[in-house]
């Protein structure tokens, strides 16, 4: 299992959490207040907001909820681990088990904060999203109960948008479904698993639903510096395009293992760039190709051992606020050409 470096951990943890005040106000605390408000007003109950630890047991994350002992989430490559029994958690979710735990009656848990994941890098995809837990515990709730909460919740956070729920197994709800707001995947909610509670259950991306209600169309806006952007994310107003730098394109022919995929490079390219992450917008694969597939020369050429493909990547570059210079450009490339094959 690989693990976490104290400096690695020390870099997910100093990433500001939007959606808590202490650390400054921004328009998701705004979002997540008015969710919680739809939401204790359809079901009568007051919301338990909490705000757990980010450093959480594995059990607590996995184990508790139901996750199969060998289910692909927990992969390292995926997960990001402190120790085997200790991690960053992956979701919200992770702080419900022990509030059930202290739960006596009926209530509304509220449990919203960063979760820590390796991901795809592209407009809708950030290694540390903002998630929102809401389970409603009460029982005699039916599927029903669950159209209804969701319909509150889309009313709520996106007024007058299109919604549907396509059937989603999850490991801790019954019947599951995921929730899709104007085509975009949002949520995922069911009837909790009757071990861990009688009621329902929902796990909302904030940054998507943000996106959605301000007709944000890249998740980096979410965090810019930028003071034109920045003073727009104080308010729920719609979202006023401001003049954004050209892109630059970067095609890369790399060694990699043969099981690497597109969240595993994001993450490594993430990690090389440090500061600098927030300079790609987007990492694609066009191809791969198996190395024993290759014709001695090109082996040769990129250095594949054995058990290793070709992965031509491009790593689209624009920075928000400035026009990146072709030298900048070509060092940033060069720094995820020798990181994505540090991964070998």
């Amino acid at each position: 299992m690989k693990l976490m470096t104290a400096d690695q951990v020390r870099a997910a943890l100093s990433v500001r959490d939007l959606t808590d005040p202490n650390h400054g106000p921004h328009a998701m605390q705004l979002l997540l207040a008015e969710i919680e408000q739809a939401v204790s007003d359809w079901a009568g109950l007051p919301p338990n907001r909490h705000r757990g630890n980010p450093v959480v047991p594995v059990a607590d994350n996995y184990d508790r909820l139901g996750y199969p002992a060998d289910a692909v989430a927990r992969d390292a490559r995926y997960s990001r681990y402190l120790r085997p029994d200790l991690m960053l958690r992956a979701h919200t979710t992770a702080m419900i088990p022990p509030l059930l735990d202290d739960l006596d009656g009926e209530a509304l848990l509220s449990c919203p904060g960063l979760c820590y994941r390796r991901d795809a890098i592209d407009r809708q995809h950030v290694g540390q999203p903002h998630q929102l837990d809401l389970w409603l515990v009460r029982e005699g709730l039916s599927d029903n109960d669950l159209h209804d909460l969701v319909a509150t919740v889309v009313r709520a956070a996106a007024p007058g948008a299109d919604w549907r729920l396509d059937p989603s197994d999850h490991p801790y709800t019954l019947r599951g479904k995921e929730i899709i707001v104007d085509g975009v995947e949002v949520g995922e909610c069911g009837l909790a698993r009757p071990d861990l509670c009688h009621g329902l259950a929902m796990g909302l991306g904030l940054d998507r639903l943000l996106m959605l209600r301000k007709g944000i169309d890249d998740i980096r806006l979410l965090r810019s510096a930028e003071p034109r952007i920045a003073e727009q994310l104080l308010d729920l107003t719609p979202y006023r395009r401001v003049s954004t730098q050209p892109p630059i394109r970067r095609d890369l022919s790399v060694a990699v293992a043969a099981d690497m995929d597109v969240e595993q490079l994001g993450a490594a390219v993430r990690e090389a760039l440090g500061a600098d992450a927030h300079v790609v917008e987007e990492v694609t694969v066009l191809a791969e190709t198996a190395g024993e597939l290759l014709p001695p020369v090109a082996r040769d050429r990129l250095g594949l051992r054995a058990g290793e493909k070709n992965v031509l990547l491009r790593v689209v570059l624009r920075d928000l606020e400035r026009t990146l210079t072709d030298a900048r450009a070509n060092a940033l490339r060069d720094t995820v050409h020798r990181a994505v094959h540090g991964e070998r």
